[in-house]
């Protein structure tokens, strides 16, 4: 009856010490290259990032029981880790050199239910605004069909990286 997963990630401290070295552009296409160790949440929910420009992040996910609450689909959490990892990624392409963030909120709406039947859901995240201490970002999780399943805005806090 029981099931098992098993996983592994890289060390965070390495990528977190990256961050600022480069533009935020430059620092997620290395983790998209494999040249700076993924996020670990990527491993423990089993998303990736797959496309990222300035401005626009995309991250995908194949749902499976794993992923289940106790009703019998996906649980809203991994349906938000995935809508802020887009919004957060898609202002963090937009950081010149030095420039960090951090999430200040996440708003999500839950549109539609997932299960492991759904296929490969996908986030898209954007800037919708950026200053010079905030920006605001929106996420969209759609399905293999592009039906809008779920969608985010996020204020994110931006800080110069020491």
């Amino acid at each position: 009856m029981g099931r098992s997963r098993t996983y592994e990630w890289q060390d965070p401290g390495i990528s977190a010490a990256a961050v600022g070295k480069t533009t935020g552009l430059e620092f997620l296409r290395e983790v998209i290259a494999g040249q700076l160790p993924a996020a670990p949440i990527g491993a423990t929910l089993n998303f990736t990032v797959d496309e990222v420009e300035f401005g626009r992040a995309v991250f995908s996910l194949i749902p499976g029981e794993e992923h289940y609450n106790p009703i019998g689909s996906v649980h809203g959490g991994v349906f938000a880790t995935l809508l802020d990892s887009a919004a957060g990624c898609a202002v963090q392409s937009t950081l010149p050199e030095g420039m960090g963030y951090t999430s200040l909120d996440l708003t999500v709406k839950f549109l539609r239910p997932v299960t492991a039947d759904t296929g490969r859901i996908r986030a898209v995240g954007t800037v919708l605004n950026g200053g010079r201490r905030t920006a605001l970002a929106q996420s969209q999780l759609f399905d293999e069909k592009d039906r809008l399943l779920a969608h985010a805005t996020s204020s994110c806090l931006l800080f110069p990286v020491p």
